[in-house]
């Protein structure tokens, strides 16, 4: 059964180009896992520099980047030497060589028209939960700029119990939980607040 918001994110022990590693690795750390349709394709070979560009971001932020595809390890390593060699990009993230599809099924990233892996992101929490997953059309590249914005509003919440609102960007007022019981409702409207299931605070 495919991995849900919420769930509990399947383990795996795989094969990258950084070597052996399993999810429960990176226990104690955000997880941002990709997937892309294929090595040696124009999108992704944007994107993965896009990602390398922006790696320092995601470590400062305590995330790690793997990314996944069904292709072979062969075949990622000749792609990510590819890369280097005519853009002068390294790649400093593990990529997944998920041949035998098991990993792609579990999170539900298999395009089972074309065999190959879907343009997906998942964020997991230090917990191991998934809390964030978007899926893009093959031929739409993935904007970096949001995922690290969610993952950035997903540590707000986690910190300090705090929702965002509509567009939010980091340094912008966060949400505070509704009120759970009538009381607490009129509490918060005889404090001034216009109305009670609505209350911003500066973060």
């Amino acid at each position: 059964m495919a991995v849900k918001l919420g769930d509990k994110a399947p383990e795996f022990v795989v094969n990258t180009t950084k070597g052996p590693l399993a999810l429960s690795d990176f226990r104690g750390k955000w997880i941002v896992l990709f997937s892309h349709p294929a090595d040696f394709t124009p999108v992704c070979t944007t994107e993965f520099m896009g990602f390398a560009e922006r790696y320092d971001e995601f470590k400062k932020l305590n995330a790690v980047l793997i990314g996944l595809s069904v292709d072979s390890l062969q075949s990622h390593i000749e792609w990510l030497k590819d890369i280097k060699e005519k853009f002068g990009v390294d790649i400093p993230f593990p990529v997944i060589a998920d041949i035998n599809k098991e990993v792609a099924s579990q999170y539900n990233l298999i395009d089972e028209k074309a065999g190959n892996t879907v343009r997906g992101v998942f964020i997991i929490d230090p917990n191991g939960i998934v809390r964030w997953m978007i899926y893009y059309p093959a031929e739409t590249g993935r904007n970096i700029n949001e995922i690290l914005r969610s993952l950035r509003a997903l540590q707000l919440n986690w910190d300090k119990k705090l929702a965002t609102p509509v567009n939010w960007n980091p340094g912008d007022r966060g949400i505070v939980p509704q009120p759970s019981t009538l009381e607490d409702a009129y509490k918060r409207i005889n404090s001034g607040e216009k109305v009670w299931y609505l209350k911003y605070q500066e973060v």
